[in-house]
């Protein structure tokens, strides 16, 4: 019976860790396309609206 705990558990954060890992490629992979569509503009940074103020700023990394 601890035998299959420990495979169940060992099965979860094997999981777990899969899961992230294609989470960070997926987020990795948007930042990569994002820069490259800047270079392909000239652009130096993207605009992002405010929703509070209304405004318009420059995108940070943590956006």
């Amino acid at each position: 019976m601890v035998q299959i705990l420990f495979l169940l558990l060992v099965v979860a954060v094997a999981w777990l860790g899969y899961r992230k890992f294609v989470a960070d490629a997926e987020r990795l992979t948007r930042k990569r396309r994002a820069a490259e569509r800047e270079r392909q503009n000239d652009a130096i940074g993207t605009l992002v609206k405010d929703p509070k103020t209304g405004e318009y700023r420059l995108r940070r990394d943590d956006d």
